[in-house]
């Protein structure tokens, strides 16, 4: 075999180690943010029943200091797409992690409830704009044959920092007694999230800006040399002249535009499986994992250990779709995973009709249900709506989408307390099986395979 093929094979592979490196990269900075995410949902879980005491909260009291990060949430998906389009994703990602540094150090401070509510608002601002722009981004950034893979990292980064914050709030629970708890240690809980919060802040000046956007803004060179870093000289070229070519023939998104037929449907599989990612009961076990587990008679700690359980369960699984997200699809993953949920959903509701929470049936189906979650809807939610709209209305579609989600956070993580006290365990989560078969029917009639496809193909799909 000639020497100079051998050579130019040996610079080729060189180069697709180079740019896979450079792509991850960028990649595991993004889900941090993603970490941040998990890590500032979840801190509630371990705090909220030492808030209970310490603020003698009702059971609508106690949805609403669950809850309350959440109306910031909402706000920050509502404006992050508009403001990434104006300023860059880049720029925005770093205001999310002051966000969340500002919320954690303000926590810290003693002062009254108000003040929590306030600076728990704060950080609902920065996990609203890292949920919707730390997917948008590593879409991006992505090779189509990688994208699924890419994408659900984040996931892996939101499952991360859950787990961690499960961690480190049986750490702290740790230090002193059940009075220290409720006087204190709950704020060291919060205030724990500044560390991360650093790391992202510093991390984000070492990532490329989104070469979609740089092209957008005009800056074709710059787009040019990131895309070469991600795809290769002849690659990057074609990828260019593509995203040049939608720019040039496209007027920019507006909402009139995503309304119209095609686009309309795309967005409303978004709304729809964002939806369902939410009210199918995940984040009224992620908050209030160590209170079910109470409920069915174990103590603090034991509860506390058992949540962590929950963390790790959470992050095995989702390494299985990271693995599989782009050999199987997005569909069949969505499938198996609502299935499997409502067949758990249903077996812990009957453990609480028949008075079998005690023992271990529950834990097993709980961990079971977060098992099949986080195979399925929950990175794959994700990676659907950031795939299924084409580049011009992407900012504004999913900010659309991801608002939607985090209404229906909020509605679960407020209301679930005052279900649990009015209809009881069994019947709360017979609704929640209820809606995950309803997710199932909808992922098989209604939501399209997008694995392998270009952002740019999505135009023809919805065409």
């Amino acid at each position: 075999m000639p020497a100079r093929y051998l050579s130019r094979q040996t610079n080729l592979k060189m180069s697709s180690t180079q740019n896979r490196k450079y792509v991850y990269k960028a990649t595991l900075v993004a889900a941090v943010g993603g970490l941040l995410f998990g890590y500032d949902t979840a801190v509630i879980a371990g705090a909220i029943g030492f808030l209970q005491i310490k603020f003698n909260l009702s059971a609508v009291m106690t949805g609403w200091v669950a809850s309350c990060a959440l109306l910031g949430c909402i706000a920050g998906a509502m404006f992050a797409g508009a403001l990434s389009d104006r300023f860059g994703r880049k720029k925005i990602l770093i205001l999310s992690a002051v966000l969340f540094a500002v919320s954690s150090a303000g926590i810290v401070v003693p002062a009254g409830l108000n003040s929590f509510v306030f600076f728990r608002i704060i950080g609902g601002l920065g996990i609203g704009v890292a949920s919707m722009l730390a997917p948008m981004y590593i879409t991006e950034i992505a090779p189509a044959e990688q994208r699924g893979r890419l994408v659900s990292i984040n996931q892996l980064g939101i499952v991360s920092g859950i787990l961690l914050i499960y961690f480190v709030n049986a750490w702290i629970a740790g230090w002193h007694d059940e009075a220290w708890n409720v006087e204190t240690g709950w704020r060291y809980m919060f205030g724990s999230g500044v560390i991360p919060s650093a790391v992202f802040f510093v991390l984000l000046f070492s990532v490329p800006e989104s070469p979609r956007w740089l092209a957008q803004q005009g800056q074709h060179d710059n787009a040019l040399a990131i895309l070469i870093r991600i795809n290769g000289k002849e690659k990057a070229s074609k990828e260019l002249i593509g995203i040049q070519h939608e720019l040039d023939t496209q007027q920019p998104g507006s909402l009139a535009e995503i309304l119209k037929p095609g686009l309309r449907k795309a967005l409303f599989i978004g709304i729809v499986l964002a939806m369902f990612s939410q009210v199918t009961g995940i984040n009224a076990i992620m908050y209030y994992a160590p209170e079910i587990f109470k409920s069915t008679g174990d103590g603090s700690s034991s509860a506390l250990l058992q949540t962590v359980l929950v963390g790790v369960v959470n992050f095995l699984f989702t390494l299985v779709a990271i693995k599989y997200v782009d050999q199987s699809g997005r569909k069949k993953l969505l499938l198996a995973g609502s299935g499997g949920m409502a067949v758990c959903l249903a077996v812990i509701g009957s453990a609480f009709h028949f008075e079998m929470a005690q023992g271990y049936l529950v834990l097993i189906s709980i961990l079971a249900y977060i098992a099949f979650f986080a195979l399925s809807l929950g990175p794959l939610t994700f990676v659907v709506v950031a795939e299924i709209f084409p580049n011009r209305v992407r900012g504004l579609a999913m900010s659309i989408c991801i608002f939607v989600l985090w209404m229906c956070v909020f509605m679960v993580s407020q209301f679930f307390p005052v279900l649990l006290e009015s209809i009881g365990s069994a019947r709360t989560f017979w609704i929640f099986m209820i809606l995950s078969i309803l997710a199932f029917i909808f992922v098989w009639l209604a939501v399209p395979e997008t694995k392998g496809k270009s952002l740019e193909d999505m135009e023809k799909i919805w065409s």
